[in-house]
């Protein structure tokens, strides 16, 4: 009898220690991962090549570990991931992560002192004789490597979520929109910096004026801090002095002050820039670092908190064609490459849109996503979108949050409003800027009301 029950005694505490287990593997949880993305000195920029870091580049996020498989959520201090460039970050970083493809989101700041990435890309250049001249394919593919094991990494020393919180303040004199309309109905653009006087007394035009916070929390402990803001990040650029730019010192500052690993994403930013409050010196960086800064801490000081469980954590995700431009021509883009008037950033212009032409005709599609969080929503979607893009995000769900991360795929460029490409004027819809046809408003909002549902 006594054997009876002592063998009763240990089924029970077996069952209770399975029982343990997975309750606590079922229990959310966030890692935290961040890798240096700064190209050796030497090696292709956007506009120029390496000759300082004036501001180290990284590649941060977070994996959020629940009931269902691993997400993680990932951007980059380049100026674009694109094409088969996405397709090898996100197949490298799921399969560090334990998940699947569709739930991987990789995105950049966009800084324009900064790598690129896309293997089409660099291949059609080095069909011309181009190769090496714009993309560094052994620094980018050594930088993707880091991360996933930093992925890795990060689930094995991830910490419980017992809640989730957010906040938001408005930035002063940041943002401002570029196309400026005359009485006419004619565009005309307002770059990132000017000096011109008349760019700089037009009106700030239709922005998100919004920095919203997200943080993770286990009890009265902050695990990571996620930024959400609109804008073009430029202050100034050229010179192959790499710099994580205004966004990224804002937040290299926020994370110092706060003790928190700080993750910041762009918004969709297509027609915005600060170009209003941007003369283009030196100083204003500092001047513009210091009003992004000063949002972020005031959106994570207005932050509240909110219990999260696994009913609450959902990831949504869609796979959308978008529509190929006219004007994007296969034997156009070849009679570029060859052109030898063209400079070498024309003809990458060139080579960028026959990648995303080729792609398109095989039938590429884009992954739109979403990561809800209770009442908030974290929305993925792709290229340099309208800002118009994310206030109606917004306006899909009034009673939510949600906080927009553009710059995904990269391959498509600008994606503009239905209406943008029959203004007249305006460079983000002009040539072959934009990759996708005036039809892409309906097949974006779509999918960004898809994956909000």
């Amino acid at each position: 009898m006594s054997h009876h029950i002592f063998f009763r005694f240990i089924k029970c505490l077996l069952l209770l220690i399975c029982f343990s287990v997975t309750a606590f593997s079922q229990k959310i949880r966030v890692g935290v991962f961040e890798v240096n993305a700064s190209p050796p000195i030497g090696s292709p920029v956007a506009y120029a090549v390496t000759r300082s870091i004036t501001d180290s580049l990284s590649a941060r996020g977070i994996v959020v570990l629940s009931a269902d498989k691993p997400v993680v959520l990932c951007v980059v201090d380049w100026i674009g991931i694109s094409n088969e460039g996405q397709d090898r970050w996100r197949r490298q970083v799921a399969a560090a992560a334990g998940t699947t493809i569709d739930r991987v989101s990789i995105h950049t700041l966009h800084q324009h002192d900064a790598p690129r990435c896309d293997f089409t890309i660099e291949r059609i250049m080095e069909e011309y004789g181009l190769g090496g001249r714009s993309i560094d394919n052994t620094f980018t593919t050594d930088v993707i490597q880091r991360t996933a094991a930093a992925v890795k990494k990060a689930i094995s020393n991830a910490q419980v979520v017992t809640a989730v919180g957010w906040g938001q303040a408005k930035v002063d004199s940041v943002a401002s929109n570029r196309r400026i309309m005359d009485a006419d109905g004619n565009i005309t653009t307002r770059w990132s910096s000017t000096k011109d006087s008349a760019m700089r007394a037009a009106p700030e035009g239709l922005i998100d004026p919004w920095l919203k916070c997200i943080s993770f929390w286990n009890g009265n402990k902050a695990i990571a801090l996620l930024t959400y803001y609109t804008t073009h990040p430029q202050s100034y650029y050229g010179t192959g002095d790499v710099t994580c730019e205004f966004v990224g010192i804002a937040r290299n500052a926020i994370e110092k002050q706060l003790g928190i690993p700080s993750i910041h994403f762009n918004g969709a930013s297509g027609n915005i820039a600060a170009g209003k409050y941007n003369d283009g010196s030196a100083p204003q960086r500092i001047v513009l670092a210091r009003h992004v800064e000063e949002g972020m801490k005031k959106a994570w000081l207005n932050t509240k908190q909110y219990p999260l469980r696994n009913a609450s954590v959902a990831w949504s995700n869609v796979e959308v064609a978008l529509p190929l431009g006219a004007n994007i021509i296969e034997t156009d883009l070849r009679h570029r490459m060859t052109n030898d008037s063209l400079n070498i950033h024309e003809k990458f212009r060139a080579a960028e849109k026959l990648a995303w032409y080729q792609r398109s005709t095989e039938g590429h599609k884009v992954n739109i996503s979403s990561l809800k969080l209770g009442n908030i929503w974290l929305l993925n979607i792709p290229g340099e979108a309208f800002v118009e893009y994310q206030l109606a995000a917004q306006k899909m769900r009034p009673q939510d949050v949600v906080c927009t991360a553009a710059y995904e795929e990269y391959g498509p460029g600008y994606i503009g409003t239905k209406a943008s490409y029959f203004q007249k004027g305006g460079y983000e819809t002009s040539d072959i800027v934009s990759g996708v046809s005036p039809d892409v408003e309906s097949v974006l909002l779509n999918a960004i009301r898809t994956v909000l549902k």
